[in-house]
């Protein structure tokens, strides 16, 4: 009756210290997230799952074009491409982005460009100023678009135009499902 007991113990144990270690994963480092919708096309399709690393910017700082997930002002999670970091002028003019005056290459747009069909631009011409109505992005901030340019809710459509940091969750590039599409988002 004891080895009964023991070995129910020990079983119970094991399957709490597995629970205590995935609450932990999954809140502190390492989280799923479902791509919702076609913002980050080509680059990410819908339903496309993906792991969110939460622990990226506590040991560093957010880089131009990585992929982040976000708190957006109504409560939902989005994924966007970081495109402004703090203190930044943000300018697209001919379907090229300028940073601080100079231009820019987006190559993981280029596939996009190609399949246009309207000769139109994927990017309408902005300044960081008409979205924001400030010349930089400010502080603690981040300026953030979708992939899908003509098709994306990004910083030209939500709240005040920039991301805080605060509410950065993490940067993501693993893209785990569907199995055939396993890959690092670039």
């Amino acid at each position: 009756m004891t080895k009964k007991k023991n070995e129910l113990w020990e079983w119970t144990k094991a399957v709490i210290i597995a629970v205590i270690a995935a609450t932990l994963i999954r809140y502190f480092l390492l989280a799923p997230i479902v791509v919702d919708g076609n913002s980050m096309m080509p680059t990410l399709k819908d339903t496309d799952r993906m792991l969110v690393n939460k622990i990226s910017y506590s040991i560093s700082e957010p880089k131009r074009f990585d992929i982040i997930v976000f708190e957006a002002p109504e409560g939902k999670d989005y994924i966007k491409r970081v495109i402004g970091l703090p203190g930044e002028k943000i300018e697209y003019k001919d379907d090229t982005l300028y940073v601080n005056g100079k231009a820019y290459a987006e190559p993981y747009l280029d596939e996009y460009k190609k399949q246009l069909i309207d000769g139109g631009a994927l990017t309408e011409p902005f300044t960081l100023s008409d979205v924001i109505e400030q010349e930089t992005v400010p502080e603690d901030h981040l300026f953030v678009l979708g992939d899908n340019r003509r098709f994306s809710k990004d910083s030209r459509h939500i709240g005040v135009g920039v991301v805080p940091y605060n509410k950065v969750l993490g940067k993501t590039k693993l893209v785990y499902w569907p199995i055939e599409d396993f890959r690092l988002a670039e």
